[in-house]
């Protein structure tokens, strides 16, 4: 199964911070000292970090957003940093990256930056990681730059924690469901119900703030049950479970749609996903996401199939072969799902009309793109610049003129330049 987000950043951001203490990340331009001053930044030394622009203007979408996206991800701590900002800088200079995905709200359910006054005194749910969010973005934008923001949904220890009555409890612990013991996963962490509609309408409300604040999409993370734990001890207070999983899911990506209807929406679903037909005891169907998405993101990282997957003793060594095998089930199962829909939407138009002097209709929903997640960190192999440029042919191959970009993940935030330069083939589809 996936590979544990959490931990990797926890990780890299550690040595993250020991790279700035000692100065050694290899973006500085020279050696430096070291003062609080490198760790927060105010709205002026924002400007003048990654350019200069009005910071006081609440941000906008951008008005020509790139047709293909390519984008890095970076914690709400990366973001914040302007020792980060100027290597980020260098990426949009050096590289083909045109956009990034910034923590909304992590694995911890904290959130980056300062929330509305009502989800902050509600759920004491941010920490200003970001000090001027709105700063960021405006300049952001001024350099054409895409800005995608990650919500992590159903993984949440702050909201379990200050709603135990909306999380999943431990039905061995627990001898009183009004004063629940909370369930933990292996990395220790809670999560909330996935049916719960308070669930829903607090990660709405969250992504709905910072739709306001300009971001160009909202991304959706962890929009699952858990995958790992004693999963025979978790108790649900809302789930019934006779309802199946990947029915609440669906359930679940409907109510988004509904509530964003002119904000560019994607979802974050496993690797796995493409090529399985069963929702994999998480929730997870491929088809479910499609009608509800503007990008569909499966995160097709090597290193997190099994060993001995297609015949590959390490499919981490195979990053053309087993991305080219994800994508083309993934392109496959979107037009059989689309077949499906335009035959549902013409006999409706059928049923509503004459259907002998009437043409037959045309599919009412859009189909979801397909932009995976891609490798760019060593985990089963090292993942040079020939290993990320083969993950991102596998891509153009496999899409092919629906090509729609790619997003990077390395948790220490840190890229593989060479793989993204300028001119670096791949640029276009075969």
């Amino acid at each position: 199964m996936e590979f544990s987000r959490k931990k990797s950043i926890i990780a890299a951001t550690i040595l993250l911070s020991l790279f700035i203490l000692y100065g050694a990340f290899t973006f500085f331009s020279a050696v430096h000292k070291v003062s609080s001053k490198d760790f927060v930044y105010d709205a002026a030394s924002l400007a003048g970090a990654v350019g200069s622009s009005n910071v006081q203007v609440v941000p906008q979408p951008l008005s020509n957003p790139p047709a293909v996206i390519k984008a890095v991800y970076m914690t709400g701590w990366s973001a914040g940093n302007k020792n980060y900002l100027t290597y980020l800088q260098s990426l949009f200079t050096a590289t083909q990256i045109n956009a990034v995905v910034i923590d909304v709200k992590d694995y911890s359910g904290m959130v980056s930056y300062k929330t509305n006054a009502k989800l902050a005194k509600a759920y004491k749910a941010y920490w200003p990681e970001i000090p001027d969010i709105n700063a960021l973005i405006n300049n952001l934008h001024s350099q054409g730059i895409y800005v995608i923001g990650r919500v992590v949904v159903f993984e949440d220890p702050m909201l379990a924690k200050n709603r135990p009555d909306l999380a999943i409890y431990d039905t061995s612990k627990t001898k009183d469901t009004l004063h629940p013991v909370i369930w933990q996963n292996n990395d220790g962490l809670y999560w909330v119900d996935p049916a719960s509609k308070d669930v829903w309408d607090y990660n709405i409300a969250i992504a709905k703030d910072a739709a306001s604040h300009g971001f160009d999409e909202i991304n959706f993370d962890y929009v699952r049950f858990p995958t790992d734990g004693n999963a025979g001890n978790m108790g649900f207070p809302v789930w019934n479970q006779k309802i199946q999983k990947h029915v609440v899911i669906k359930n679940f990506f409907q109510t988004l749609r509904d509530s964003f209807p002119y904000t560019k929406i994607s979802a974050d679903v496993f690797g796995q996903t493409t090529t399985n037909t069963d929702d994999m005891g998480i929730g997870q169907v491929f088809e479910d996401s499609l009608s509800y998405f503007d990008y569909v993101c499966p995160m097709v990282y090597p290193s997190h199939y099994i060993n001995g997957f297609l015949g590959y003793k390490n499919p981490a060594e195979k990053p053309y072969e087993i991305i080219t095998y994800a994508m083309n089930g993934a392109v496959a199962r979107q037009k059989v799902f689309a077949k499906v829909q335009a035959a549902t939407a013409n006999k409706l138009n059928a049923d509503m009309s004459n259907p002998l002097s009437q043409p037959a209709g045309q599919p009412t929903n859009k189909l979801a793109k397909i932009r995976p997640w891609l490798q760019d960190f060593n985990l089963g192999a090292i993942y040079n610049a020939d290993m990320v440029k083969k993950e991102i042919q596998a891509v153009t191959d496999s899409i092919g003129t629906d090509f729609s970009g790619y997003l990077l993940w390395n948790p220490s935030n840190i890229y593989t330049k060479d793989a993204i330069a300028l001119g670096a083939a791949p640029n276009a589809p075969k």
